[in-house]
């Protein structure tokens, strides 16, 4: 549902992480991405809505070949919290038997998601899987779930921005901002 320009602004509080905070840090996960898998056959996945901002900006500082993947899951009832039921609404495409995957994940919050989607991958005999998130909020964990390699710690707060959504807006903010809810 449309909502006007007033109520848009409103929602939107303090910023928490500029533009050029996320940049550098993504240069510095593409630098690490492209050493670790140099030579090696590499698959991107994007956790779909949140993180496909995010997994092209480090699509383009990864400096050697790789391949880009895609799934949507949803786990999500209302936009603000989760149900914990983790629904695979698309599946990757490639046989990710012959890669190393990196998955690119916008958020952990709880780790139920990611936890179940690396199960399901690992089952499918990826040659390694790491994941690599924009954002983790450790606090809000009810799963033992960590990634390899975690840009920012935030603390347990609604955030938008930069791919992240607040009940379907704000993705294109190119900062994370505090959502008021």
């Amino acid at each position: 549902m449309l909502c006007s320009k007033k109520e848009f602004d409103e929602r939107i509080g303090s910023i928490l992480i500029t533009a050029e905070e996320i940049k550098e840090k993504i240069k510095k996960a593409g630098e690490y991405i492209s050493r670790e898998y140099e030579g090696k056959p590499l698959l991107l996945l994007s956790i779909l809505n949140g993180s496909f901002v995010f997994a092209a900006d480090l699509c383009r500082e990864v400096t050697i070949p790789c391949e880009i993947g895609f799934m949507r899951v949803s786990s999500y009832l209302n936009g603000t919290s989760s149900s914990g039921d983790v629904n695979i609404i698309m599946d990757v495409s490639q046989d990710i038997s012959g890669y190393h995957v990196v998955i690119a994940e916008d958020i952990i919050d709880t780790g139920r998601t990611l936890s179940v989607i690396t199960e399901k991958l690992r089952r499918r005999n990826p040659l390694s899987l790491k994941v690599v998130t924009l954002l983790d909020k450790p606090e809000r964990r009810e799963v033992d779930f960590k990634a390899d390699i975690s840009l920012f710690t935030i603390p347990d707060l609604f955030v938008a921005g930069y791919g992240l959504d607040c009940a379907e807006y704000y993705r294109n903010l190119p900062y994370i901002a505090v959502c008021n809810v």
